[in-house]
């Protein structure tokens, strides 16, 4: 199993919350775990999906233009 919080950050756009959302809903996709908070979302599952869902994530969000991705993975148990 692992665990990421991710924190995604538009850059150049008015519609940065609208970018986020969608980049998330990627998540449904690998059948993830995840909790959306005012900062950022946790994620957690197994190790080979969550690393698709990140991926994903970003891919997504790249199809609007530029982003910057933070995230923190973490392998304890949670």
């Amino acid at each position: 199993m692992l665990c990421a919080e991710v924190s995604l950050y538009p850059q150049k756009t008015t519609r940065a919350s609208e970018i986020i959302n969608e980049s998330i809903q990627v998540l449904n996709a690998q059948r993830l775990e995840y909790e959306v908070g005012s900062l950022s979302t946790h994620v957690h599952g197994p190790e080979d999906r969550v690393w698709a869902g990140l991926r994903g994530m970003f891919e997504k969000a790249s199809q609007s233009g530029e982003v910057s991705m933070v995230v923190t993975l973490s392998n304890a148990a949670h």
